[in-house]
């Protein structure tokens, strides 16, 4: 088994597949990448047991067939110090002896038997969905952000997808936050939704954003999604379970209306935040007439911070708090230049909307749970 190809060629696919691989596996094999050449190309791929990952590389040359698993950590190690060359990766498959050669360099290193690498599942009763990469991408971006961590209560450790008629949803929540991203130039005859672990979205949305336009083949049943684009493949286990119903949860009626430029409130916000409570993160919003006023404070440490903010304000004078982490992290997904904010009480969510969109079929909402005020 014999390839030549070239070295940042290879290393690109390498690196597009290498955040599948896990930083403590409990089988040795899973530390490897999987080669596998045949008459069709060399294939490549990685596996943690959730997520199984390939990509179809086509060699400048090739010789024989065969599969062999290589230890990834050594292998990108060595393909990042080599600048665009050709590289000639030779395998015996009998002894399992990996040789790699470039110009006057020579490098060797042992594989492994493929037997034990984790096969992909095999997938039945699927239904079929083609979506833009681009909005695959984007809506995992604008969401993933907003999962949660609780193995309580895994269903939130994911994004929900659903497709209708009329749209694509995705959203996410860990019951703080909410995020709620909608396309309405995507919409399926196929009407269905699951829930998509954060691992294999993190491992998508960057890839999926350098292919646009290009048609994502999403096909799925009840346990398990593939992804289907370019060259790549990628296999997840979905996560089980009945989403709760987040339209329930949006308050519908909000008198009280903000609006502000997005950078300037991000900005005093960061400025501001660094005085809260470690604790609580919390910031205090005061809003009056025209203006907004940040304030923070640690009575831990007699730290304290507060900041003026010109904006436009329809509604009741009020006061409410906010974790300053979740309410920066949402200024940080949103990519209008003005936000809105829409309140009804102190003690009720507040929604935060772009103000203008760059995409009109783009539908982004946020709803964030306010903290009871010190």
């Amino acid at each position: 088994m014999k390839f030549i190809i070239s070295s940042v060629k290879l290393l690109k696919g390498l690196q597009a597949l290498s955040g599948v691989i896990g930083s403590k596996n409990n089988l040795p094999i899973l530390d490897d990448f999987l080669f596998q050449q045949t008459e069709n190309g060399l294939k490549i791929t990685v596996s943690d047991l959730e997520v199984t990952m390939s990509v179809t590389l086509q060699p400048d040359m090739m010789e024989g067939t065969g599969e062999v698993t290589i230890p990834a950590r050594i292998l990108l190690d060595i393909m990042k110090n080599f600048s665009d060359v050709p590289v000639t990766v030779s395998v015996d498959t009998d002894t399992l002896a990996v040789e790699l050669l470039s110009g006057e360099g020579r490098f060797k290193l042992v594989g492994h038997k493929s037997d034990e690498f984790p096969q992909i599942p095999a997938m039945e009763n699927t239904q079929t969905w083609e979506i833009p990469a681009g909005v695959l991408s984007a809506g995992f971006e604008k969401t993933v952000f907003a999962t949660g961590n609780d193995e309580v209560r895994p269903i939130m450790s994911g994004v929900f997808v659903e497709m209708s008629e009329n749209y694509m949803t995705f959203v996410a929540t860990d019951a703080h936050k909410l995020v709620r991203y909608r396309r309405l130039d995507v919409h399926s005859d196929v009407l269905a939704s699951f829930i998509m672990p954060k691992k294999p979205i993190n491992q998508l949305k960057n890839i999926l954003a350098g292919f646009g336009e290009e048609v994502v083949k999403v096909e799925f049943n009840q346990t398990n999604a593939s992804f289907l684009f370019g060259d790549y493949v990628l296999v997840c286990r979905l996560v089980e379970g009945r989403y709760p119903n987040v339209e329930a949860v949006i308050p519908q009626n909000n008198p009280n209306q903000l609006i502000i430029d997005r950078q300037l409130f991000l900005s005093a916000l960061r400025r501001v935040a660094v005085f809260s409570s470690k604790a609580t993160r919390q910031v205090r919003f005061r809003i009056s007439g025209q203006e907004l006023l940040l304030t923070a404070e640690d009575i831990d440490f007699y730290n304290e911070a507060k900041e003026r903010l010109t904006c436009n304000y329809s509604g009741d004078d009020m006061e409410i708090g906010f974790n300053s982490h979740f309410f920066q992290e949402m200024l940080s997904n949103i990519s209008s230049e003005n936000v809105k904010l829409e309140m009804s009480a102190p003690n009720r969510a507040g929604i935060l909307t772009p103000v203008e969109s760059e995409n009109a079929n783009e539908d982004l909402l946020m709803l964030l749970m306010p903290v009871m005020l010190n």
